[in-house]
C-alpha cells in the first residue's frame, strides 16, 4: 500500500514540475520577445540606429524607384575622389546628391582594385588572384545594378554569370571580404574579435527565384566593430542575405542630412550613391503636394 501510493504520488510531482518548467520557460521566452529592439528602417533615405552597444547610419533606396549607381571620374577623366566635390559636380550638371559613400577598394592612385564598371563599360577588369588584406579575405565580392535591380554575390560566381552573359550590369565594383553569404556570416569572422574599425558596406535583398532585387541597403559603423557585428547588422537587422564589405577607415557618408568624413580625409576611389534632377525632386514635391490637397478634400467631403 505505501509502496502504491509512493509510486502513485510521483506522476502528480512530475507533472507539477513540468508545468512550472513550462511556465518559466514560456515567460522567459516572452521577456526575451518582449526586451528585443525595434528597428525602424528608413524607406528611400538614411536613419541612425543602435546595435550592439554600436552607432550605425543606415540607408535604403528602392532601385525601380531611384537610380543606384558609380562615379569614378569627372568629365576630364580625372578621379573625382571625395564627397563634396562629387556633390558640386552633379549640382553643376542639375543634379542634387541624396547618397554618397566611398565604394570598394583602391590602388594609390585612387584606380578600382578590383572589377569596375561605369555606365556599362567595363574600366577595371575582376581581380580573383589570392593576396593579402581584407579585399582578398576570401570569397570576396561584387556589389552590381542592373536597369532596376541590383545585388551582391561573390566574385567568382559573378565572373561566371557576367561570361555567359547572363549579367549585363550598368554598373559594378569589386571588394572584399563578403560580409554575408546566401544568408551566414562569412566563415572567417569571429564573435570575440579584438579587430574594431570604422566600416562601411551595402546589402541586397533578393528576390524568390531572381537574381538581386529592388531594396537596396548601405551602412556606416560610426563606432568602431568587428566584422562579426558588421556582418550581423545586415543579416539580422538589415535582412539582407548577401552583403559585401566596402572599406574601413577611410569609409564616409553624405547625404542631405548626414556628414561623416572617415578618419582619413585623404582622395577616394570609387563612388557609390544616389542623386536625382533637380527638376525631377521638384516634380516629386508637386506630385505629394497634389495628393495631401486630394486628401484633405476628400477627408472634408464635397464642397456645398
Amino acid at each position: 500500500m505505501t509502496r502504491m501510493k509512493r509510486w502513485g504520488m510521483q506522476p502528480a510531482v512530475h507533472l507539477t514540475a513540468l508545468l512550472l518548467a513550462v511556465a518559466v520557460m514560456g515567460g522567459a521566452r516572452q521577456a526575451t520577445a518582449e526586451s528585443e529592439p525595434v528597428w525602424v528602417l528608413p524607406k528611400n533615405g538614411c536613419t541612425q540606429l543602435t546595435f550592439y552597444e554600436a552607432r550605425f547610419a543606415v540607408c535604403h533606396y528602392d532601385a525601380r524607384r531611384y537610380r543606384v549607381r558609380l562615379w569614378l571620374e569627372d568629365d576630364e577623366g580625372a578621379v573625382i575622389g571625395s564627397l563634396p566635390k562629387l556633390e558640386r559636380w552633379l549640382s553643376a550638371r542639375g543634379e542634387r546628391l541624396l547618397l554618397a559613400m566611398n565604394a570598394g577598394m583602391f590602388t594609390p592612385e585612387y584606380r578600382p582594385a578590383g572589377l569596375y564598371i561605369e555606365e556599362g563599360r567595363e574600366l577595371h577588369s575582376i581581380n580573383l588572384r589570392r593576396g593579402h588584406g581584407n579585399f582578398h579575405l576570401m570569397p570576396n565580392g561584387v556589389f552590381w545594378v542592373q536597369g532596376r535591380r541590383a545585388g551582391v554575390m561573390e566574385s567568382k560566381r559573378f565572373a561566371q554569370l557576367y561570361k555567359r552573359g547572363r549579367l549585363k550590369p550598368d554598373f559594378a565594383t569589386q571588394s572584399g571580404p563578403m560580409l554575408v553569404i546566401n544568408g551566414r556570416l562569412h566563415p572567417r569572422f569571429r564573435a570575440a574579435s579584438d579587430s574594431r574599425k570604422i566600416r562601411n558596406g551595402v546589402g541586397v535583398r533578393r528576390q524568390r527565384g531572381r537574381l538581386g532585387g529592388h531594396d537596396v541597403f548601405f551602412a556606416l559603423s560610426l563606432d568602431p566593430v568587428n566584422f562579426h557585428t558588421f556582418a550581423r547588422l545586415f543579416r539580422d537587422v538589415l535582412k539582407t542575405p548577401d552583403a559585401l564589405f566596402l572599406d574601413g577607415s577611410v569609409s564616409r557618408l553624405r547625404t542631405p542630412q548626414m556628414r561623416f568624413g572617415g578618419l582619413f580625409g585623404g582622395p577616394i576611389g570609387p563612388i557609390v550613391g544616389v542623386s536625382e534632377k533637380v527638376e525631377q525632386e521638384a516634380g516629386k514635391a508637386v506630385e505629394e503636394e497634389a495628393r495631401g490637397k486630394g486628401r484633405r478634400q476628400q477627408a472634408q467631403g464635397p464642397e456645398k
